[in-house]
């Protein structure tokens, strides 16, 4: 199952027809510059950097350039993560060395798609330490005559505005663009059916990715030698998994093996499946995102960006209070990131979350972790809706559509624009 098949379960908040048309098809159609709070520029002995990179995953980039200055990969800092086909501009930082060696070489080193500028001195930066994102996105050959395309542009925008933001659901990056498995993966572990989480990760194949003939090899035979003879060598999770099963009998034993960030990418997954699944069904029931219902969790929100972690419950009492908070940009309802310390909904929201683990047949306990002896999940809220600021956007010459806008932190582009495209 693609990503496009995947998304549709989820339910758009405006009725009106999209644009349609395809978004990525060159790497200068999806530019992202990160922006910093100036509080990092302040008091720090950190050497600070705007890595430029284009068709570079932050990972990949980042290890190649510390592997080029001769330092561990872990010792460069950054504040969040960047579309590999795009252009993108992010901070990184570097700390507790020998400054004027490490910048000497740093100005020196020639990758190529990546470019490095010394912006200064600063802190460390750790991830989240963003106020958000500045993007310019093409959107090439829309569905919609060139002449009609504005106006059906701003008939969404319109119908937008008055429900209060676009669905802030997270972005298809989160689970896995061609093979859409992360989630379910992430499910299976946490319910502890190691066995079937380790057929989905090994054996699941795209249809149009090299190594999908070895997994499809493997989950027809569930064969370990003949796997490992078929696995190409840069499938090297799956391989060192391979090798441990091998050794132990246990597919548990085998999860074990991925290192820690790796197997909290499979949790994460699932909390915002389970993210999506709570907006969308609340948006199926035809509940309000831009307004309060006794019951509902809210987050402040100060200067555009919402405060996740300064939240309070909606009572009989408060709603008008609170509503006005909302009318005035300074709260969002907010929706759940399952974990065992989330402040749970009431009313109709709580009624939502509780029905979407029933389904799910999850319980927030289990996001404690403790059989996968990972740092358990405490969840938290995030806001239902997207507001985007400096939103601007027009027709191109060749008949594709621009747009720009700022997006607070966590908050994804693709989200947004699939609201504008309806493509999937």
């Amino acid at each position: 199952m693609d990503y496009r098949r995947f998304f549709s379960q989820f339910q758009y908040l405006s009725r009106r027809p999209g644009i349609g048309g395809r978004i990525k098809e060159r790497p200068g159609d999806f530019v992202v510059k990160e922006i910093l709070p100036k509080s990092i520029f302040e008091n720090g002995g950190c050497l600070i950097y705007r890595l430029k990179k284009r068709n570079w995953d932050t990972m990949a980039a980042i290890k190649e350039i510390a592997k080029r200055v001769g330092i561990p990969y872990r010792e460069i800092g950054f504040a969040g993560t960047k579309d590999r086909k795009a252009i993108t501009f992010q901070y990184i930082s570097l700390c507790g060395r020998e400054k004027e060696v490490l910048r000497e070489r740093l100005d020196s080193i020639e990758i190529r798609d990546i470019e490095l500028k010394f912006m200064g001195y600063g802190k460390r930066l750790r991830l989240g330490a963003l106020l958000g994102n500045r993007f310019r996105i093409i959107v090439r050959e829309p569905d919609v005559e060139k002449s009609r395309v504005l106006e059906r542009v701003g008939d969404i925008l319109s119908d937008i505005k008055k429900k209060g933001g676009f669905p802030n659901y997270f972005g298809y990056q989160r689970f896995g663009e061609r093979r859409v498995i992360n989630h379910e993966v992430g499910k299976l572990l946490l319910q502890g059916r190691f066995d079937e989480a380790a057929m989905k990760f090994l054996g699941e194949y795209s249809g149009d990715m090299e190594g999908d003939e070895a997994r499809r090899n493997f989950l027809e035979s569930g064969d370990v030698d003949r796997a490992l003879e078929e696995f190409p060598r840069f499938l090297r999770y799956e391989r060192a998994m391979l090798y441990r099963y091998k050794e132990t009998g246990s597919w548990k034993k085998a999860f074990a093996i991925l290192p820690g960030p790796i197997m909290r990418i499979f949790i994460h997954s699932y909390q915002s499946y389970l993210f999506n699944r709570v907006l969308s069904r609340r948006i199926e029931e035809g509940l309000p995102l831009n307004e309060a219902l006794p019951g509902d969790i809210i987050c402040q929100v100060k200067s555009g960006i919402p405060l996740r972690d300064r939240t309070y419950r909606v009572t009989e009492s408060n709603i008008g209070f609170v509503n006005e908070k909302i009318r005035r940009g300074e709260a969002m309802v907010t929706g759940p990131i399952f974990g065992y310390m989330m402040r749970r909904a009431r009313g109709e929201m709580g009624r939502i979350e509780a029905g979407i683990l029933e389904e799910e047949g999850i319980s927030v306990e289990q996001f404690r972790m403790k059989s996968l002896k990972l740092m358990a999940e405490p969840g938290g809220r995030r806001e239902l809706l997207i507001r985007p600021k400096e939103f601007r956007y027009g027709v191109l010459k060749d008949g594709s559509v621009g747009f720009k806008f700022f997006l607070p932190k966590g908050v994804y582009a693709t989200s947004l624009l699939r609201e504008i495209m309806k493509d999937h």
